[in-house]
This record gives structure tokens, sequence and C-alpha cells, in this order.
């Protein structure tokens, strides 16, 4: 005996609104309704029956069956259930030729709506569309980490805000996201940027912000129609938020300023930047491939008159003139230190005076070092220094021509110079691997070489012994470790991706 449904159009223009109202797949509505139906014919035939349900998707008729597993015999199970298992002879009665393996369907009727089951069907239904419009609503959202995002305060709690993002899902401005000083209402509109998204029960927690460096970008993206089509590029953005930010901007096409573009005639495309931002300063800087160039440019408004850069370290030590280092500086540091967060070097600001005053210790300490690591006098040690020698590395690995070259040098003593330099390096070596081998630090930390030498024998002392212990520190970790005046944390990251790398080949691009 069969059990046929009626079509049902209407059944199907119902479904196709729901789905299109909640914004959710077709079938997720008829698979919620499907759940629902074998839930009431499971109350009317048994709960112990293994019922289904199933929504044409063309005509909207209903079906409804109990189906059963067949089996050889009930002793060749582990449970036998005769309200879900056949055997074979037993499917015959459902079934042409049923075979052990195979399920086979009982239509049943259909079971009627009344007031009780059909509160259970909109229960059931309810449920999981909301289930699924939750997961669209995360997956939506999810691939929209880093992007800007409008919405209304729904509520502050405890200098927390609760954002209604288009009435799609709420957002949460945690108070340290909020822009110092900033002070928002319910019912004011507000932008942020989606930091991370994560799954609850209630729905997708959305979590803001609106002091990432990020945001002030996607900010630039929205109000330049040059950088959005990226013929200016954005290469970093530094923020005191709500006090004073850094951007550097570049371009490959010659005849375009990148800088007053960014900025706009009469500042009319920063200026809207700057309102969102809570009156937050911004200085526009020109990138530039150069490190020199781009630590100068960084500096601004303050003029720089020289800068000594060490690439080995990523140091820059910038000389200003007496009358414009406070500015150089800036109030409590920050002008050097957006600087800094910008170009990702550590950099020092003097006056001419102190500049003068280290140029004197470095010329000290440089002939105090070649005079006991070479066994020269001090006059000797002066000719070196200032023919441009600064470490007893260049005076030993050097071509001896240049040594010779030195007024009042000969063959014989540049050849001893050099001598004594690498018995002085090898004696360092070998004073410092025994040392790193007494704290039982490993050949492949030692001879880090992205890194300078006492630095790895801080890592040593403590208790970083190998590189692959390098490796597994996270960069705020590292810094904790050598403190914030020996490294930023770009630096840090970089050398803990090297040490990835060599540790365990994972690359930049694959980090």
């Amino acid at each position: 005996m069969s059990f046929v449904s009626m079509p049902r159009q209407d059944l199907l223009l119902a479904i196709d609104s729901l789905a299109q109202e909640k914004q959710i797949d077709r079938d997720i509505v008829i698979e919620s309704l499907e759940a629902a139906i074998a839930k009431i014919a499971k109350h009317k035939y048994g709960e112990e029956f293994n019922i289904v349900a199933n929504i044409d998707r063309k005509n909207g008729a209903i079906y409804v069956k109990r189906l059963f597993d067949v089996i050889a015999s009930p002793n060749d199970v582990d449970e036998y259930d005769a309200n879900t298992m056949l055997t074979v002879d037993q499917a015959k009665k459902y079934a042409k030729y049923p075979s052990v393996g195979d399920v086979v369907e009982d239509p049943l009727p259909e079971p009627e709506f009344g007031r009780m089951a059909f509160q259970t069907a909109r229960q059931i239904m309810t449920g999981r569309v909301r289930d699924a419009e939750k997961g669209r609503q995360y997956e939506e959202f999810k691939d929209n980490i880093g992007d800007i995002v409008s919405g209304v305060v729904k509520r502050i709690e405890f200098g927390n805000v609760f954002v209604d993002i288009n009435g799609k899902a709420e957002g949460y401005i945690k108070g340290t996201e909020l822009i110092p000083g900033e002070r928002l209402a319910v019912g004011d509109r507000v932008r942020a940027l989606i930091m991370d998204v994560a799954r609850s029960n209630s729905g997708p927690q959305i979590f803001l912000t609106r002091t990432h460096p990020m945001f002030m970008e996607k900010l630039f993206v929205q109000e330049v129609p040059e950088i959005y089509e990226g013929i200016i590029k954005i290469k970093s953005v530094s923020r005191a938020p709500g006090s004073h930010a850094k951007i550097a901007v570049e371009t490959s096409d010659p005849s375009i300023d990148a800088v007053g573009m960014t900025v706009g005639i009469k500042g009319t495309r920063i200026q809207p930047v700057i309102n969102e931002c809570h009156g937050e300063k911004i200085d526009v800087i020109l990138y530039s491939e150069d490190p020199a160039v781009f630590i100068v440019n960084a500096m601004q408004p303050a003029k720089v008159a020289k800068i000594i850069v060490d690439e080995d370290t990523r140091t820059a030590a910038v000389v200003v003139t007496e009358d414009q280092q406070s500015l150089a500086i800036g109030r409590r540091g920050q002008n050097v230190r957006l600087a800094s967060q910008l170009t990702g070097w550590n950099i020092d600001v003097m006056n001419e005076a102190q500049e003068q005053e280290r140029r004197a210790k470095e010329f000290k300490e440089k002939t105090e070092l070649f005079i006991k690591g070479l066994d020269v006098d001090e006059m000797i040690a002066h000719l070196l220094i200032t023919e441009g020698f600064r470490t007893i590395e260049e005076i030993a690995f050097v071509d001896a021509t240049e040594l010779e070259s030195i007024e009042g040098f000969n063959p014989e003593l540049a050849a001893e110079l050099q001598t004594r330099a690498k018995t002085y390096l090898d004696k360092i070596e070998s004073d410092y691997l025994n040392t790193g081998h007494q704290l039982g630090m490993s050949d492949d930390l030692l001879t880090f070489d992205f890194i300078k030498r006492p630095i790895i024998m801080k890592l040593g002392e403590n208790g970083v012994k190998s590189l692959s212990d390098l490796a597994d520190l996270a960069a705020d970790e590292l810094i904790e470790i050598l403190g914030e005046d020996t490294m930023s944390p770009r630096l840090a990251a970089r050398v803990v991706m090297k040490a990835r790398e060599l540790a365990y080949g994972i690359t930049q691009e694959e980090e």
C-alpha cells in the first residue's frame, strides 16, 4: 500500500519565502520541515520506529515512511531491534527482491497537523532555521575579517559597546578597542574593523576595533580612489589612537604625487579619516626602499640633519639640531616611537653635541679594541679608524692591498696585522663556543648569524638552548626575554621566522 500526498505548490511558495527572508539555502528550510514532519509521525506511530519524511522539491508532495535494515538473522547482529530490522523473508512484504544490507521502506499516511503537532513542527523548524541562519552569519562575517562594517550602537555595558550590524548580527567593541576620548551613545552610527569572529550558541561573536592600524588603512582605502585601485599602495601604518598616526605610501607611477593624492586638495581626502578617528593627527609619509631615506621621511615633521644606520641590528641614529630635538622625539617620545613602528627600525634621536660625544666614545672604544686585539700602539689604531676600519673582522678579511695603501704601512705590516686579527678572532670564537657549551647550548643556535652573539648568549642564559627552542617562541616571548630596548616587535618577529625557516623548513610565505 502506498500513501502519496497531493501536490502542494503553496507549501513550496512558503518555503521559498522563508529561505529568502532568512537568506539561507532553500534545501535547509525543506530539511527542517522534513525533520518536523518526521517528529510528528513518530509521536503518532511510535518513537521506537525509524521514520523519515521527504518533500518533493518540484511539487511539494509529502512522503512519510518507516525504514527497516535488512539482516540475515537476529543472531547475526550485536543488538537486534525488531522495530528497525527485518530478515530477508520479512522484508519481502515491502520489496520484491530484498538482500542483506538493503534498506526497505514502509509508506505511512501523512500525519494530521493538530494544534500540538503544529507547535512541535514550528519549534523544530524555528530551531533549525535559526541554527542555519547563525551558521550563515558566521561564514559571512568570518570571510570579512579585516573589513570595515557600519552599525548602530544598541547598548553600552561597563564601557563596552554592542553594535547592531545592519540587523544581521551583533558586534562587540571592547572598551580598550575604542579610540581614547570618544564617547558613543545608544543610537549612534559607528564604523569599526572586524578583528575576529567566533562561534557561539547565540550566534556569531563579532569582535570589532577602532584602534587597530588596519582600521585607519581601510578608511584610506574607502576615501582615496587611487589606493582602492592599487595605484597608490599603503606600506605601513603606526598609531597612537586618538592622538597621532603615521602612514607610509608609495606608487610606481612617477607622475603621481602619492602623498598629495592621499591628503587631497586642502585635505579633502584625509579630513574624513581624521574625523572618524576622533581628530587623530595623521602624517602621510613617502615610502622609500632606502632605509635611511624612509627613516628621515618618517621623522616628519622634524628635520633630520644626519642619519647613521646599522643594517645588522636595524638601528638608526638620527641627528637633529637642538631646536628640532623635542619635535623629533615628540610628546612623551610619541613621534620617534611611531617612526620606529612605521619603519621597523630602532631609532635613537640625538642632537649634534650628543652625536659628537657618541662619535668620540666610539672612537675611544675602537681604539681600545684595536690596541688590545691587534697588540698595536695608539697611532696605528688611529690610522686604521681614520681609514674607515670599524671591526677586527674587517682587518682580518679585507684585501691586503687596502691595508698596504695606508700611508706608512708596507706589505709586511699589513700581513702581520691580518695574522694578529685572525688569531684574536679564533680565540674569541673558541671562548664563545666554550661558554655556550657550558650553558648547554647547541651549535645550531650558537652559529645563528641572524642576531649578534651577546644576544644569543643572553638567550642561552634564559633557557633558550637550541635553534628549535628559539623557533618555538612567539615574538612577544622573545622580547620579554631580551627586553624592549634590545629588540623591536617587528625585528623579533623576523628573528623567530628565520629560526623557524632554519629549524623546521617553514618559509615566511608559509608562516
